[in-house]
């Protein structure tokens, strides 16, 4: 099995960029800063980094700033962009508080249970009080279920409640009068996606060499095609004919040279 691929900015995504801290930030831009074609892409990696995390420029630096950045939980370090003189980054990683803060990127870089934390939340009517498009998001990542029951019977011995926890499944409860809703949610497992085969320069080469081959013999047999080459042959036309059919057609010309 091939290792993955060392994490750089080159090949960060919305989605993976999910799994990298404030630290790992610094050393990718830092890193990245040393190639010429990362340069004339700043405002590319820098979007995808800012669809995960606060940036912010200092444009003061001192004490007192930076220590009101750091209570509110920003890592602060000195950055180069691009060949300017390096500047000071505040960066934080962005809070999933509410469930509008979910996304198709982040929803799989969460656990079953921070996922219960932002649904309880943010709750008041259920789960059927959700938009439908944030359950599109959630549940491209977890399995969910809801069952609604009188207090006394949601945590029945042998029920449902019982089996979704020890199948793994996280819970949250809503009360609604003397009735419980329980949603349950479990992470999906993720499917391994198929790797793609990219051929080395020299099959690719191999390949064009042949086509081109190909292509110019093609050209060669239409330019010496020659009209004087024709024989009988090629123009013969094979149908099928019975053989009673032609000893009548050869009667018939004899009768007409008869009737002359």
């Amino acid at each position: 099995m091939k290792k993955p691929k060392t994490l750089t900015l080159k090949n960060l995504t919305k989605g993976t960029v999910w799994d990298i801290q404030e630290n790992d930030v610094f050393r990718l831009w830092e890193s990245a800063m040393k190639d010429a074609e990362m340069k004339d892409n700043m405002n590319h990696y820098l979007d995808i980094l800012k669809s995960a995390f606060d940036i912010e420029v200092l444009t003061v630096d001192k004490p007192a700033v930076k220590k009101k950045y750091e209570e509110r939980g920003f890592k602060i370090a000195a950055v180069r962009m691009g060949d300017e003189e390096k500047v000071k980054w505040a960066v934080k990683k962005r809070p999933i508080l509410r469930i509008t803060d979910l996304t198709y990127e982040n929803i799989r870089h969460i656990s079953a249970a921070k996922l219960i934390e932002v649904l309880d939340r943010n709750f008041g009517g259920g789960w059927d009080s959700i938009s439908q498009s944030i359950k599109d998001i959630i549940e491209s990542g977890f399995d969910i279920s809801t069952t609604t029951l009188p207090k006394d019977r949601l945590h029945k011995p042998g029920g449902m409640y019982e089996k979704k926890v020890e199948d793994g499944f996280e819970v949250l409860e809503i009360p609604k009068g003397t009735w419980i809703e329980a949603i349950f949610a479990k992470a999906k497992p993720e499917i391994e996606k198929p790797h793609m085969r990219f051929e080395s320069d020299e099959e690719e080469n191999e390949e064009e060499t042949e086509n081109q081959e190909t292509t110019e013999n093609d050209d060669f047999e239409d330019d010496d095609f020659d009209e004087d080459m024709l024989t009988e042959e090629s123009y013969r036309t094979t149908f099928e004919t019975d053989p009673e059919d032609l000893t009548l057609e050869a009667v018939d010309a004899a009768d007409e040279d008869e009737s002359f």
